[in-house]
């Protein structure tokens, strides 16, 4: 038995080292394929929970783990995801980089690599997040592409 403890003591680095390798970062292309028409449910680094569908019209409903979605949208901008809150001119925007491990993904805040969440995705959008009644559009984000980069980056 007396043998076995130091062969664990080497085996369990190793095995804690391949465990973080296992991430792989997705390409802005693979994050808007897997979370286009689905819902992302998770828990932030300091344990608040939110769970957002992500429509096809780059509507994000549900809920932030702050308050119900109203005038939310997301899309993303280079290797990143983008959430945007709130009307022009008083819009804030978050954006982080993803990456996979088996089911699980890791969002990073995309200019610090701060973790700030792990979530699931599931396709569809199987606990009917809606709007509430209030429609929104987020055409105005298509139009303003340039500057998004630019007004994340200052958050």
């Amino acid at each position: 038995m007396a043998r076995k403890f130091p062969f664990l003591l080497m085996v369990l680095p190793c095995a804690l080292a391949s465990t973080a390798k296992a991430e792989e970062t997705l390409s802005g292309a693979e994050i808007r394929k897997l979370f286009t028409d689905a819902t992302v449910a998770g828990t932030y680094a300091h344990g608040g929970a939110f769970s957002e569908f992500h429509a096809v019209d780059g509507r994000a409903l549900g809920d932030n783990g702050y308050t119900i979605n109203v005038d939310a949208c997301w899309n993303t901008d280079g290797d990143a995801i983008c959430y945007h809150y709130g009307a022009l001119p008083d819009r804030r925007t978050y954006c982080f980089t993803v990456a996979r491990d088996g089911e699980m993904l890791s969002l990073r805040v995309a200019a610090t690599g701060r973790l700030n969440a792990r979530a699931r995705v599931t396709p569809g959008n199987p606990q009917n997040h809606g709007d509430g009644g209030r429609r929104w559009s987020c055409d105005d984000l298509l139009a303003a592409r340039g500057h998004i980069r630019a007004a994340a980056l200052v958050r």
